[in-house]
């Protein structure tokens, strides 16, 4: 069968089968009465193309509408949706918009032909905390005042608790559990259901994985350090002034909205990007400093895990050639059988199966595929992990599993991490310390839950005030 048949049933539509509605039905039904908001809202916008002729085009097609009227129905609703200086905003180009906006855009997209029900597909899973509280806001505002029916997925179940009336739980193709939501949250009846739940990320870190090492310690120290990108006349400044220190052995927590600086600033401890100002210092060596096989062997020290693993997984290379390569690099295998022992520990200290490791990158699931990053980065027996949001893009009972194991990991190999996430839920429970970023600076720093309890700075207020 081909990809996506349908085999049988039926989806029924205001009277209308769609499963077996034919094309000319569908056109008239499609992005007129029933429209879809996306994830990425770069992937759903064209970037050849003005925003504004993207949100008039189904009008057009849908309707006998002029393009003057069109465009003035456009701009009212791009006003609607929250996007101020709409007039000037409608003749503008994707990327000039920010990432909660672009997702104003597909809004108004949506919503132009006046559609009846309206399918959303994770439209916030890609945005910051504070962006994603005012895109719920704004669907809610939308779906009271328009009277349309939403439907409204997500792997987020805090989100579903906010937005949904009814909830429907969906494991391996079917419907285990639905009924309302609050009743679902309040006593979940199915073990699924119940799994879920416990496991979103809700409370301190526990106990036994908290940091009790030397807390005067300086295992990394980032010294008055200052990026800029551009030329010196239009130069962007991503991270401005910051210093901070890391403790050996310690979860440092970064926190902060896209833009703030803090993955120009974990990229310059790995020298992925130079900096402009200041020091950074591994156990006292100035890491900008260092050169050829100094700097090689400190990059051993220090290994990345970045968000999608699919992105930095090479897809042409097996499981067990993606983990050999880096001991190969750094001549860390004595023989051909060392090497395999080596790799065949690695896969089973982050619990991946031997018989995988002829597989490649596609033949896993979004988890699995994370564990071979980290089984990667932990392959050279580095000293410092940056983890750069490595669970935002995966389901809650998988997030969770690999929290635990990025726990277990750190104190059987007493690593020290820095982890990156906008997502404030998941820092609290891994981080020991959190230090927050908002436009280039540190506002906050401190114990993880004196952060959470007792914020000091208005911004670090602001992010725990937005969370769904």
């Amino acid at each position: 069968m081909p990809p996506g048949h349908i085999k049988n049933g039926s989806a029924i539509f205001d009277g209308i089968d769609l499963l077996q509605a034919n094309e000319k039905t569908m056109r008239q039904i499609r992005g007129k009465r029933i429209s879809m908001i996306f994830q990425d809202p770069m992937t759903s916008l064209n970037p050849y193309m003005r925003v504004g002729q993207q949100i008039i085009e189904p009008l057009l097609q849908h309707s006998n509408i002029s393009k003057s009227a069109a465009k003035e129905k456009a701009i009212a609703l791009l006003e609607e949706v929250g996007i101020s200086d709409a007039a000037n905003r409608f003749q503008q180009f994707p990327h000039e918009f920010s990432g909660g906006m672009r997702q104003r855009v597909v809004i108004a997209m949506a919503l132009i032909t006046e559609p009846e029900l309206l399918i959303a597909d994770e439209p916030t899973t890609a945005l910051d905390v504070t962006i994603q509280a005012q895109i719920l806001e704004l669907i809610h505002e939308l779906q009271q005042r328009r009277n349309i029916a939403v439907i409204f997925i997500s792997h987020d179940l805090d989100v579903i608790k906010r937005m949904a009336d009814r909830t429907i739980v969906m494991e391996k193709g079917h419907i285990v559990e639905q009924g309302n939501t609050q009743a679902i949250f309040d006593a979940p009846t199915q073990a699924y259901t119940q799994k879920l739940i416990a496991s979103i990320p809700n409370s301190a870190k526990p106990e036994a994985y908290r940091f009790t090492g030397d807390s005067e310690s300086r295992f990394l120290s980032l010294n008055n350090i200052s990026i800029s990108y551009g030329n010196k006349k239009n130069a962007f400044k991503a991270v401005d002034n910051v210093s901070l220190t890391v403790k050996q052995g310690e979860i440092l927590g970064l926190v902060g909205e896209s833009g703030c600086g803090k993955t120009s600033l974990s990229h310059s401890i790995v020298r992925l990007v130079d900096i402009q100002q200041g020091q950074i210092c591994l156990q006292k060596n100035a890491l900008e400093e260092l050169k050829g096989k100094a700097l090689k062997a400190t990059r051993k020290d220090i290994q990345m895990i970045f968000q999608d693993p699919y992105a930095s997984l090479n897809p042409r290379m097996t499981v067990f050639n993606t983990l050999a390569e880096p001991l190969r690099l750094h001549g860390i295998a004595s023989n051909a059988d060392d090497l395999k022992s080596r790799v065949l520990t690695l896969m089973q200290d982050v619990g991946l199966e031997a018989r995988w490791a002829n597989k490649y990158p596609h033949e896993f699931s979004g988890g699995q595929r994370q564990r071979i990053a980290i089984a990667r980065a932990l392959a050279v027996e580095p000293k410092l992990i940056i983890a750069d949001e490595p669970v935002s893009a995966l389901d809650v009972t998988i997030q969770a599993q690999i929290l635990s194991l990025l726990l277990d990991l750190c104190q059987q190999r007493q690593l020290t991490m820095i982890f990156i996430s906008h997502d404030l839920a998941v820092v609290r429970y891994i981080a020991d310390r959190t230090a927050v970023m908002n436009k280039g600076k540190i506002v906050e720093i401190n114990d993880t839950e004196s952060v959470y309890q007792n914020p000091s700075d208005p911004y670090t207020k602001s992010l725990l005030a937005a969370r769904v």
